[in-house]
């Protein structure tokens, strides 16, 4: 049990409300359906986070081959506000690469057998998904492709974490295609993508000097970077204003307007971090939950997690209000 732990805990658990909210989600809008099922919901879900903890401990197999620690090591010795240390169950030597491999294909494994009782019941639709979702997730770090090094890998995530999952963990409980699930699942997978960009907006010195492309270094400028920003933030609300509008959604489905404020005061964040302005980083209830705040200012990581995790509650309250949404319409 606590070699299990120790996995989940350094497969960094803190991202997994971008897979498992937009899961959620997914799930409560196929509950609407006739043929829902609540066993094979539960499969699936189980199988979406092995998957994820896998990917991000295959990231860090990745990342170690190409040497990513050390290059970041130099940075925080020049100065340069790299983020979090990469791996250091292996620096440290808690862990070995071979036993971080292990641990890997387990996870994976687990997730694998997962998609293949969901392919015995619903077709080989899932097979499909989950080979594209597998194969992205390889290449995020791993050769030949390495996406998530030459500017892609932004978009791999929100591939991955919106469009996929949502359509396939949709297609998992109840057997059907609903667009009403693909046209919300591009707004989710834009809020997810939000998470690893404004990541790579606030970490864009760290990562020229390490030699990785983000989406961030493609734009250039910094208005180029901030209106990226903007759209990743609200685009997805107009997505769903117009399909309430049209009659896709509910007009309940309206609640997510709550959240507006909050997307803009995240971008107003990141824009003082990018022109280098001060800002009170004091927490307020509305943000969502921070983790170990005072931790984090103790380790000099506030001026990141601050914005990270903003971004990532972001896209948590935004499929959980519609979550509320849909378990409530269910009683109708």
């Amino acid at each position: 049990m606590n070699k299990i732990k120790f996995w989940i805990d350094n497969a960094r658990p803190i991202a997994l409300p971008q897979s498992v909210l937009p899961a959620l989600l997914a799930i409560s809008m196929g509950a609407l359906h006739d043929g829902f099922s609540w066993w094979m919901a539960i499969v699936a879900l189980f199988g979406v986070i092995c998957a994820h903890l896998g990917f991000n401990l295959a990231d860090d197999y990745f990342d170690y081959k190409v040497g990513s620690a050390d290059k970041r090591e130099a940075l925080n010795g020049e100065g340069f506000r790299a983020r979090m240390h990469k791996y250091p169950y292996i620096t440290s030597g808690q862990a070995t690469v071979a036993e971080l491999r292990n641990a890997v294909v387990v996870f994976l494994t687990i997730a694998v057998v997962c998609g293949a009782v969901i392919l015995y019941f619903r077709g080989w639709h899932i097979a499909l998904i989950v080979a594209i979702a597998g194969l992205l997730g390889i290449s995020y770090s791993g050769g030949p492709l390495k996406l998530g090094y030459h500017g892609y890998g932004e978009l791999v995530i929100g591939v991955m974490f919106g469009v996929l999952l949502m359509i396939g963990m949709q297609y998992a409980v109840c057997g059907v295609f609903d667009w009403n699930v693909v046209v919300l699942s591009v707004a989710v997978g834009m809020l997810v993508t939000n998470i690893v960009y404004t990541h790579s907006v606030i970490d864009i010195v760290a990562d020229e000097k390490a030699d990785k492309m983000t989406f961030a270094r493609v734009l250039g400028s910094k208005k180029a970077q901030l209106g990226a920003l903007a759209l990743f933030s609200l685009l997805p609300f107009l997505f769903v204003f117009v399909g309430v509008a049209l009659g896709l959604f509910h007009w309940a489905y309206l609640v997510v307007a709550l959240l507006l404020p909050m997307a803009l005061f995240l971008w107003k964040s990141v824009r003082k971090f990018v022109y280098n302005e001060p800002e009170d980083m004091t927490i307020k209830f509305w943000m969502g939950p921070m983790g170990n705040w005072e931790g984090y200012k103790k380790a000099g990581l506030d001026w990141f997690l601050f914005r990270w995790l903003m971004a990532r509650n972001l896209v948590t309250f935004f499929c959980l209000f519609l979550v509320i949404v849909n378990v409530v319409l269910s009683f109708f």
